[in-house]
């Protein structure tokens, strides 16, 4: 269940853009990367203008209705429908869309060992045969999604609030790796 929740919380990182372009300073130094900001561009809801800037993540929350947030400062220009800009910072919070990951699960690990068959005279042999079949989740991957769905089902029940609160406390421990 850990490593699912592992991969989720790498995928949640992912499917928010913290592993997004970044742009290099045309200065002589090198340009550092900064793995917890990306760039944000999108349409008003009323879709009559423009947001372009950048995101950077300080950490991540449950929201009090149940949903897992990225909580961080959006920096950029707004422009409207009639061309007017805004520039300016403004503290956000962004819900993270678990259901988006992508990410693999491990659904067999079998191992069978050499057998040597006699049958009647008939001679078999089966060297040593390794099948591991992983589940590879993510848009468009109905069959994955499934199986990495029920593949911890058997590790017992957990409320979906254990599990969200998990989640999140691995994206901050991830995000506190990266800063």
């Amino acid at each position: 269940m850990l490593a699912v929740l592992i991969g989720l919380s790498v995928a949640a990182l992912l499917s928010i853009g913290l592993a997004g372009p970044a742009t290099a300073d045309q200065t002589t130094q090198p340009a550092t990367i900064d793995p917890t900001t990306t760039p944000l561009t999108g349409t008003l809801s009323d879709g009559s203008g423009a947001v372009q800037g950048t995101f950077a993540v300080q950490r991540f929350i449950t929201a009090p209705d149940g949903t897992a947030q990225a909580v961080g400062s959006f920096t950029g220009t707004i422009t409207d429908g009639s061309g007017a800009v805004t520039q300016g910072t403004q503290d956000l919070a962004i819900p993270v869309d678990l259901a988006q990951s992508s990410g693999s699960c491990q659904i067999l690990d079998l191992v069978l060992g050499p057998l040597n068959l006699d049958l009647l005279g008939l001679q078999v042999h089966l060297d040593t045969v390794h099948l591991n079949l992983t589940a590879q989740a993510g848009a468009g991957n109905l069959v994955g999604n499934l199986l990495c769905a029920i593949a911890g089902l058997l590790d017992g029940p957990l409320p979906l609030s254990t599990v969200l609160s998990q989640i999140v406390a691995l994206l901050n421990q991830l995000l506190g790796a990266l800063a």
